[in-house]
């Protein structure tokens, strides 16, 4: 590789570990071609991408851009699943694929711009997608304000029975 290519391509993994919400580190030693196409496959539908990085050019990347304990991991073949949208996408989907094909592992992950080891990872693929993340909190906070109003359309139904049962004796009288 000519050096104006491996300089772009450190520009490319150095701005993927900047930018990207979840990086995962991968070994994916022992997947053959076709295996290969079809996590790329179930990364795209997943909004994952999936890519085999040169270590040496990574390395240069994860210290130009201060992420010095990555440079550990960079050993055999590596290749990153990162996603720009859902941090915890590409855990899931190499997870998922990984418990049928046993490989690829994942070594490291940056995860919103922190890092973690190998022992979060099953951790960080268990958490369920943004959206439903998402959901959850909004129904967190729409839950008291339900209760609230029905609260109130108790209290307001209990006031115009007694108002109602005032009527009626006044009416007897």
């Amino acid at each position: 590789m000519a050096r104006p290519e491996k300089e772009a391509a450190v520009e490319e993994i150095a701005e993927i570990l900047q930018k990207a919400k979840g990086v995962f580190l991968t070994d994916f030693e022992g997947l053959n071609v076709e295996m290969m196409e079809e996590l790329r496959r179930k990364c795209r539908e997943a909004s994952v991408n999936y890519r085999v990085v040169k270590n040496t050019l990574a390395r240069i990347a994860a210290r130009k851009v201060g992420w010095d304990e990555l440079v550990n991991y960079l050993q055999g073949p590596s290749a990153i699943a990162y996603s720009f949208d859902d941090p915890s996408a590409p855990a899931r989907v190499v997870s998922e694929f990984a418990k049928k094909a046993e490989k690829p592992k994942i070594k490291v992950s940056l995860f919103e711009g922190v890092f973690y080891g190998p022992e979060k990872i099953e951790e960080i693929a268990s958490l369920p997608p943004k959206d439903v993340l998402l959901a959850r909190i909004v129904g967190g906070f729409n839950a008291p304000i339900q209760g609230m109003v029905a609260g109130l359309y108790n209290l307001l139904q209990k006031f115009a029975m007694t108002l109602d049962a005032i009527k009626n004796a006044k009416d007897k009288e």
